[in-house]
């Protein structure tokens, strides 16, 4: 009976090491950064932010010519013998430049900002799609091939790219 347990044992080590070898892990990679470029809604979102863009430098552009126009008549009042009107001309003028530097400051910010909200969605659009390529296709890592962590890549890690922008309905 104890020769027998032993058989047992060793025939259930020998076929668990089989099925743990009869298992290939599979691994995939992609370039995210190409996907990101051929996405039809990258190109939608890069016009928005140029446009988003324009409508803060076509503010910053009247700002600049406001403070243009104050400057001249600030070098006008430099003749003017009144103190106190050049004086209040140079207070205008500096609260002004005040302004036009956070504005610059903050639309730098909006510019910044505008731009993360545009291409969230696409990276989770991204993700999601590669996510579900990778499950049908039985991969359990995916590897961003454009990025310099990925040292080597093998013939038998699968590009994952073709078959994403087949999903995506991607030519």
């Amino acid at each position: 009976m104890n020769n027998i347990l032993k058989v047992f044992v060793f025939l259930l080590v020998i076929s668990g090491t089989n099925f743990a070898f009869s298992h290939t892990v599979k691994f995939g990679h992609i370039d995210f950064g190409a996907l990101i470029q051929i996405m039809p809604e990258k190109a939608t979102a890069e016009e928005e932010f140029a446009n988003f863009q324009n409508e803060l430098e076509e503010v910053l552009a009247e700002m600049q010519e406001d403070y243009n126009t104050k400057l001249m008549e600030l070098e006008q009042f430099n003749n003017d013998p009144s103190v106190v009107k050049r004086n209040a001309k140079l207070e205008e003028l500096q609260d002004l430049q005040k302004r036009l530097n956070n504005f610059r400051t903050s639309a730098e910010q909006q510019a910044s900002q505008r731009y993360q909200e545009l291409l969230t969605p696409i990276f989770e659009k991204a993700n999601k799609t590669i996510e579900t390529v990778a499950r049908e296709q039985g991969l359990i890592y995916v590897f961003d091939s454009g990025t310099q962590l990925l040292a080597y890549k093998s013939r038998e890690s699968t590009d994952i790219l073709p078959m994403v922008k087949e999903k995506m309905g991607i030519d």
